[in-house]
């Protein structure tokens, strides 16, 4: 019990300093008024709830008895007397002057509109314990169930905030039922998202145990068209995206697969090689800035069509992935990361000097570049660019996968774990690493001048270190050097902030408490490749056994 208590209040006090936190920053205000669920259930509500659930689920998960869902309870229950406390706070002191988000409304959206006094406390005390309770309670379903709740609570909550997203994509009526007038779920459609998104995942489950136990009695040929089958259906949905997704969701999609684009390049520098680059946006730069030169008659130098300059603009990054990989060729770690940095700085402040204005157009940039042409066909609006990007992610992800099979994937692949042994192995490591650096700046310079082009201009701001930063985060959060894993992190990192523009200004904090929360609980990534996933399996199993025995040494040694 003692221990039980102990945890609850660790927890309690990290949950209540978050929801301090969230409220100061002025994100509990901002979004008290965005309604998720019918007319009371906003989404600063479902922060406040969240942060107990999580609380709870924290303290359940370490203890698994009966005390354990005790220490849940008191857990969420701080946490409800923490926002109390600052509404109080609020309310009797003008915190305005240190904290701007301090207003007079606050107090009231954190006692769920009860006040100050002993009813505002009282319910927030039995919120919090309920909702704590709730969480330690998550623990003691299997796995599948409890991923399951939780994906479904999560679909819930992003569908109820994708309501303008959705719009454009069901009929009316479906609209109609799924939601209110006034913008958040209603309850029959809360009811049916919920059932849909706990009825998917056992559905599946109960799938996978089924092929399991039957594996042995399918033959190849039928395992075979059943891949076959969900190839197609996946061909199906990806050919037929543009035409039901609308302009917004289009434009969307063309960035995330920019983004994938030069994900799968960093992927084969960073996943298959291990060579931290942290300067790859340089090589995104090059393609756009290549594709500019030789495209756009505002320069004067070049006037070549698309098709002229994309090869050229490729082997421009090609050339200059050669370039940045001999003098790094002995470097290893940290200081490769800081020196592909210093490469992507280079590049950066080269297209900003005025000393090259007159050759790439200094901080105004470049416009009026070429567009693909198919004969009379001008290729103009992102539903038609999407098709463009799509092919080239469908030729990096064919590499990929073909070179990872390969001898040279294998040999990247050794260079990653140990790179001593794998020139004993008789491996060149020159040859090996060189040609990583030139296959991923290839990809990262097709996907810069497929965007130059789709925008129609290149400005220096757009080639930030925030674009390497962002590149290697996806790979992070899907698992490096999982190619699913790519698509997995693209479409979090790049794809869902886009949806959800009203939380642009809350950006980075969602971002940063993201990336802390997979390093804690899914270090492999989202998507992980197996050789990773047993790699960390491994290591944990070493330490469980390794800590035994040095206590033991250390027993020994005192005695």
């Amino acid at each position: 019990m003692e221990q039980a208590v102990r945890r609850a209040l660790v927890f309690g006090l990290i949950g209540g300093f978050a929801a301090w936190h969230l409220s100061l920053v002025g994100l509990i205000e901002a979004f008290a008024g965005r309604r998720l669920i019918g007319q009371g259930v906003t989404f600063s509500y479902v922060l406040l709830l969240a942060l107990m659930l999580t609380v709870g689920y924290l303290v359940g998960r370490r203890i698994s008895n009966w005390t354990g869902l005790l220490g849940a309870a008191l857990a969420g229950l701080l946490v409800g007397l923490a926002l109390w406390v600052l509404a109080l706070l609020v309310a009797t002191v003008d915190l305005r002057t240190v904290f701007v988000a301090a207003s007079p409304a606050l107090p009231d959206i954190l006692t769920f509109n009860r006040g100050t006094g002993a009813v505002g406390l009282a319910v927030l005390l039995l919120v919090g314990a309920a909702v704590g309770f709730l969480g330690g309670g998550l623990t003691w379903l299997p796995a599948t169930g409890r991923r399951a709740v939780l994906t479904a609570l999560a679909i819930a909550v992003l569908v109820g905030l994708l309501r303008d997203v959705l719009s454009p994509i069901f009929p009316a009526p479906v609209m109609g039922f799924l939601f209110t007038p006034t913008g958040g779920l209603s309850l029959p459609g809360t009811a049916t998202v919920l059932a849909l998104a706990l009825a998917v995942p056992i559905a599946r489950q109960v799938l996978a145990n089924r092929a399991s136990s039957h594996r042995g009695s399918l033959s190849v040929r039928a395992l075979q068209r059943r891949r076959v089958a969900a190839r197609v259906i996946g061909v199906v949905f990806l050919a037929s995206f543009p035409l039901w997704a609308g302009l917004f969701l289009s434009n969307v999609s063309d960035f995330v697969g920019l983004y994938i684009l030069m994900g799968l390049g960093l992927n084969l520098v960073l996943g298959f090689a291990g060579l931290l680059d942290l300067g790859y946006v340089a090589f995104f730069a090059i393609g756009a800035y290549s594709m500019a030169v030789l495209t756009s008659p505002e320069l004067g130098h070049f006037t070549l069509g698309f098709w002229e300059a994309l090869p050229i603009a490729v082997a421009m990054t090609v050339v200059s992935g050669i370039l940045i990989g001999l003098p790094v060729l002995r470097m290893r770690g940290d200081y490769l990361a800081i020196t592909t940095l210093g490469f992507g700085e280079i590049v950066r402040l080269l297209v900003l000097s005025d000393w090259l204005k007159p050759h790439l157009g200094g901080a105004q940039g470049v416009t009026r570049i070429a567009r693909p042409e198919l004969g009379p066909f001008v290729i103009d609006r992102p539903q038609e660019y999407y098709y463009l990007i799509l092919i080239g992610c469908g030729l990096a992800w064919f590499l990929s996968v073909r070179l990872r099979d390969s001898r040279i994937g294998r040999a990247w692949m050794a260079i990653r774990e140990d790179e001593d042994v794998a020139q004993a192995m008789g491996i060149n490591r020159v040859t090996a690493k060189l040609l990583a650096f030139a296959t991923g700046a290839a990809m990262g310079g097709l996907s810069g001048a497929l965007f130059a082009s789709l925008v129609n201009s290149v400005i220096p701001q757009s080639f930030s270190l925030l674009v390497s930063i962002n590149v290697v985060a996806l790979l992070v959060l899907g698992g490096i050097g999982s190619l699913p894993g790519v698509v997995v992190g693209a479409l979090a990192l790049v794809g869902l902030p886009e949806l959800l523009r009203e939380f642009q200004e809350y950006r980075l904090l969602v971002y940063g408490v993201v990336l802390v929360a997979m390093m804690i609980f899914r270090p492999a990534g989202l998507w992980p490749e197996e050789t990773r996933v047993r790699e960390l399996e491994e290591a944990a199993e070493e330490g469980k056994t390794r800590a035994p025995a040095e206590v033991a040494a250390v027993t020994q040694d005192g005695a």
